[in-house]
């Protein structure tokens, strides 16, 4: 006899009917009476009283039923936990970033990490920079991207390169339409667009102290809590907003985009916990080695100290 049969017999002891227990068993009735019948040849005893209706197994059935059913149950036990010892082999890696990071080739890079460790099961969670020095901590993520400069003991981070801040301000502005770079002066009384609006400090006070730092006072006019909202908000007219040069290729409708005169940038952060040297980390540094040559960025030092 096999599980098979077993779950046979007991499907048709359930129902009480050799018809619906094959509908339920998507198999013909034929073939599942004469697996009964094998059953029945092999135990020794009839099984199935035919005569009653609905079925019933018979007194020897009955004990059958009983040991098959401990069976089936202890199979389906030993079958999940072999399910779960191989997904605990499988190597896993959470990833947090900032909303940012997805225009500054933060998907080619997840595309080539995939690509390069199938196995590996990759899980994405969007989280400002604050947020993932205590997720790395916790052990809720394994490796974090984002754009503030935060010291913790238990923390290391990687300066994976400086991007130049630029200008969004919307198509009908006055000062849209022009290429050289924009000074601050031009735009120190413009309504200003924030983001994050929290938790902070976050990249929003970046962009206060660029204005402070070159003698301004800005004036905000908006706090977003994504930067999604505050491109939507310049391209409502609502402001400008200081953005990361990428964030050009978002191609929002009613945006423009400038250098600005004063350079400024913002970091594109890799962190991870200080004694961390898993695989999948390991992995990581290896794509941003290898892509960053590949786009002509200069490899940072500190991915060859893992």
């Amino acid at each position: 006899m096999d599980l098979r049969q077993l779950r046979y017999f007991v499907t048709v002891a359930n129902e009480g009917n050799f018809t619906r227990a094959a509908e339920r068993l998507h198999i013909a009735q034929p073939p599942l009476s004469r697996q009964i019948q094998q059953l029945e040849e092999e135990v020794g005893a009839q099984l199935i009283d035919r005569s009653a209706r609905p079925l019933r197994p018979t007194p020897v059935g009955r004990l059958f039923y009983e040991q098959a059913v401990q069976l089936l149950s202890r199979a389906e036990e030993m079958r999940s936990m072999m399910g779960r010892a191989l997904s605990s082999e499988k190597r896993h890696c959470v990833i947090g970033f900032v909303a940012s990071t997805i225009y500054a080739r933060l998907p080619a890079l997840i595309r080539e990490f995939r690509a390069t460790a199938p196995d590996i099961q990759l899980n994405l969670v969007e989280m400002v920079s604050l947020d993932q020095i205590a997720a790395l901590k916790e052990g809720r993520i394994d490796i974090g991207f984002g754009r503030i400069r935060f010291d913790d003991p238990a923390v290391r981070r990687v300066i994976l390169r400086e991007e130049e801040l630029i200008a969004a301000l919307p198509a009908s502005h006055r000062l849209a339409d022009a290429e050289d770079p924009l000074p601050l002066a031009d735009i120190a009384d413009e309504p200003l667009i924030l983001y994050p609006r929290e938790p902070r400090p976050s990249y929003a006070d970046q962009v206060i102290s660029l204005f402070r730092d070159n003698g301004f006072t800005p004036r905000v006019a908006h706090e977003a809590r994504e930067l999604q909202t505050a491109i939507g908000l310049v391209a409502a007219e609502e402001g400008i907003c200081i953005v990361p040069d990428s964030v050009r290729r978002s191609r929002v409708e009613d945006v423009r985009y400038r250098p600005l005169s004063e350079r400024a940038t913002s970091p594109i952060i890799m962190s991870h916990r200080i004694a961390d040297r898993s695989s999948p980390l390991l992995l990581m540094a290896d794509v941003i080695a290898r892509k960053y040559a590949e786009w002509g960025y200069e490899v940072p030092e500190g991915l060859g100290r893992f």
